[in-house]
């Protein structure tokens, strides 16, 4: 099906990466940097050229596009989605690309640190990818594979969708959204403007895993109100609301109930920043589970262990707010099983065996999946994402070009 295609995946991959469109997680603006919107526009322009004529780009930076229908056939309309940041966690400015041909199962050096060193023993998916060609970073930065690889992988399905108009296909949709890093991926989308039935984001990892089910998840925000006075006058007056707060941290498990102690599905309470003073002291917490019931649970040992404290120091208090962040996507999905017949349907014709894995995470697809779209992830080929190790294989996302192609033509 793909001769004599020539792939376009690794060549757009490499140009997308150069081009900083690192998020904010402390902007209120949205986007929350301006930037992400240069991507934006150079991908709607590369639309437009590849022929497709129902192509917008908005303020807020999102990309929406529709290729039309080759059939009469009343058939679904599907959308294919990936997100245009890269993640804050590591610098995404001056990214330079290295492929790697034929990698033989060396240790890769990154030229600009050499200190930074990718290993088959650190990361022994490498190991699936001796004799193919990789890509890395230089060193200095993330490569931002998470999520310009699905950006990339999304394009070079489009560009071969308009190469072969005789294959028969229903109306797909492509959307590309900013900001998906910092959890505001869905914040400004118009999901009318929109208008597919289902979709699929690819924000995943090794080849043929797929992922219909994420984390729930939580944030909560602890207040400790102490007792303020003077130090050199404090004695027998002064609660220091800042040790109330570290009180919290200190009773929190280590071997359970955390993110370095967890795994699979199991869920976990993570304090993410303190700030505070004598007193007033905060702390900002994630929870997160499979199973959304249990953030409850989580929530009251929570409070539980807070009474406790300010029970030792009368005269203290806290407060205690829940803000819902995003829940399993598994709960929409379960509802709209086509999403994952089809998925498997085009798997299995591209030669994959589709293995399900959760994410202990959110996508853009768990936000989707509740506003109108249920929305699955499949693979990218992605690796060791938000760091300077971050690399991708170009095998695994032409693979997943395929399976896209295949899933838009539902060709069994």
């Amino acid at each position: 099906m793909f001769h004599p295609y020539s792939f376009t995946v690794a060549e757009r991959f490499m140009r997308y990466v150069q081009i900083d469109t690192q998020s904010d997680p402390h902007s209120n603006s949205f986007p929350s940097t301006e930037k992400q919107k240069i991507l934006s526009k150079l991908l709607a322009d590369e639309l437009k050229a590849m022929g497709i004529d129902a192509v917008e780009t908005d303020e807020y930076g999102y990309v929406y596009a529709t290729i039309p229908a080759t059939t009469n056939e009343v058939l679904p309309v599907i959308c294919f989605c990936s997100h245009v940041d890269t993640a804050p966690d590591c610098s995404g400015t001056n990214v330079k690309p290295i492929l790697h041909k034929n990698y033989q199962g060396q240790i890769i050096v990154l030229p600009d640190d050499p200190s930074q060193q990718i290993s088959t023993e650190a990361y022994p998916y490498l190991e699936k990818q001796i004799g193919k060609d990789i890509i890395t970073a230089s060193g200095l930065t993330l490569l931002g594979a998470d999520d310009k690889s699905g950006v990339a992988i999304i394009m070079d399905m489009a560009h071969y969708l308009m190469q072969h108009p005789e294959l028969p296909h229903g109306i797909i949709k492509i959307l590309f959204t900013p900001d998906e890093e910092v959890g505001r991926g869905t914040e400004k989308l118009d999901m009318q403007k929109l208008g597919a039935d289902f979709g699929y984001t690819l924000d995943g990892g090794e080849l043929g895993t797929y992922e219909d089910e994420t984390f729930s998840a939580d944030g909560v925000v602890i207040t400790f109100y102490g007792i303020s006075a003077h130090p050199g006058y404090a004695k027998g007056k002064l609660v220091n609301a800042l040790k109330l707060a570290s009180s919290l941290l200190t009773a929190l498990p280590t071997t359970e109930w955390c993110p370095e102690a967890t795994e699979k599905r199991q869920g976990f309470v993570h304090p993410v920043h303190m700030d505070g003073i004598a007193e007033r002291a905060t702390i900002e917490f994630i929870i997160r589970d499979f199973k959304t019931q249990q953030l409850t649970v989580y929530e009251n040992k929570l409070r539980e262990m807070c009474e406790q404290i300010i029970r030792q120091y009368p005269g203290t208090s806290y407060s205690f707010e829940v803000k819902e962040q995003y829940r399993n996507m598994k709960e929409v999905l379960d509802r709209h099983p086509q999403v994952n017949e089809r998925a498997e349907k085009a798997y299995r014709a591209a030669g994959l065996v589709l293995r399900k894995e959760p994410i202990r995470g959110g996508t853009d697809g768990s936000r989707l999946s509740f506003i109108g779209l249920p929305c699955a992830n499949i693979f990218t080929g992605m690796q060791a994402i938000h760091s300077k190790h971050e690399w991708v294989s170009v095998r695994d996302m032409e693979k997943a070009v395929e399976v896209l192609v295949k899933l838009a033509c539902n060709i069994e």
